[in-house]
């Protein structure tokens, strides 16, 4: 069965198609958006090895003319060198203006592919296939692109919406464990902003930590309610001038964390749980939140076989002066997305240091 979400922007809407063996329909679902007739599929190794050939065969059934680069796997590959190799690609393979760069992969992937794609001849299209559960639920959606510069993640980057989104939940079977349990930090993400009752099915479930033990009825339900999620908040925010900031929860002190230990000792998601355990212990202190829905936070956090502890050795103080890096500071005023019920939070700029010292140094 598929399930089509939209998601509607003034400039260009599309559709997030998810569907068991969706990769097969890829040349299809494109071919009826019209687009330009050459393809460059981006992948990594080891994604390509697994379902390169089928969304080759698949693009080339339908008359596209393809050509494919697989960039290094990992977040520390997530520079402009790496574009300057995809423009190269572009280039030898004559990409024109209504040619479409494809990203087979996760986050990392998604997120290079729809920044070579926004620059190259000022904005060609992008078609994001997100193989991860991370890329499925949150960083395919939204048109969020870009690679991060040495002292921060992300900060060199720009909006670019994809002309579709492609969701094949059986691509989830060849996922290593650890990578499923950071996808699912964003999925609870969702449940504590948005959604109470996606939190309260995640709830119910015996096992959240190993995509085998977990009914697809509720792989199905986690993916359409999240991508819906976001689909929803980008909608009404679509450059993050307002509402679109609380997709944000669990990302202050997770980035801050993830540049202080370089991205090799976190993946994105065990430093977003690190993050969202750190806001809910913040929305405490300050009054907002009850100890009771931190501890319900911490419980999912924990099932999903997440951390809930910063990393041995991360000096508290460093992480107090890599906030003031985030993207999102203004003023000089670090901005917290802090819950206040399972399914609502609020922005604020109002956090003490001392609170969150305090809270760091309890964790």
């Amino acid at each position: 069965m598929t399930s089509v979400i939209n998601v509607n922007l003034p400039q260009q809407s599309y559709e997030i198609a998810i569907a068991p063996a969706n990769l097969d329909q890829l040349g299809q679902r494109m071919a009826s958006l019209q687009l330009g007739k050459k393809v460059l599929v981006v992948s990594n190794p080891t994604i390509f090895k697994h379902y390169g050939e089928r969304a080759i065969t698949s693009l080339t059934s339908a008359g596209f003319a393809v050509a494919s680069y697989n960039l290094p796997p990992g977040e520390r590959y997530k520079t402009l060198n790496s574009i300057q190799k995809l423009y190269d690609v572009a280039l030898e393979n004559r990409l024109e203006r209504s040619s479409t760069m494809v990203a087979l992969g996760g986050g990392v992937i998604g997120d290079m592919t729809g920044f070579a794609a926004a620059t190259w001849l000022r904005g060609i299209n992008v078609v994001q296939v997100p193989t991860t559960l991370l890329a499925m639920v949150d960083s395919a959606i939204g048109g969020k692109t870009g690679v991060n510069h040495p002292h921060g993640k992300n900060l060199i980057g720009a909006f670019h919406q994809p002309r579709l989104v492609l969701i094949d939940p059986e691509v989830l079977k060849t996922l290593p464990m650890r990578e499923f349990r950071s996808g699912m930090a964003e999925v609870i993400k969702y449940g504590v902003i948005w959604d109470a009752k996606l939190f309260a099915q995640m709830e119910a479930s015996k096992n959240l930590n190993q995509l085998r033990y977990i009914k697809p009825e509720l792989i199905d339900f986690i993916l359409t309610r999240s991508c819906q999620a976001k689909a929803d908040v980008v909608s009404k925010d679509e450059k993050e001038a307002g509402l679109r900031a609380i997709l944000n929860y669990g990302h202050t002190i997770g980035h801050a964390v993830e540049s202080l230990t370089g991205y090799r000792l976190l993946t994105h998601g065990e430093a977003v749980a690190i993050g969202m355990v750190a806001a809910g212990q913040i929305a405490v202190e300050m009054g907002m939140w009850t100890k009771e829905d931190t501890e319900r936070q911490n419980a999912l956090i924990h099932k999903a076989g997440l951390p809930t502890r910063l990393p041995e050795n991360v000096d508290i103080e460093a992480i107090i002066d890599a906030l003031q890096l985030d993207k999102k500071v203004k003023a000089g005023k670090v901005r917290f997305v802090l819950p206040t019920q399972i399914g609502v939070v609020t922005v604020t700029d109002e956090v003490p240091s001392d609170i969150i010292r305090q809270v760091l140094r309890g964790m």
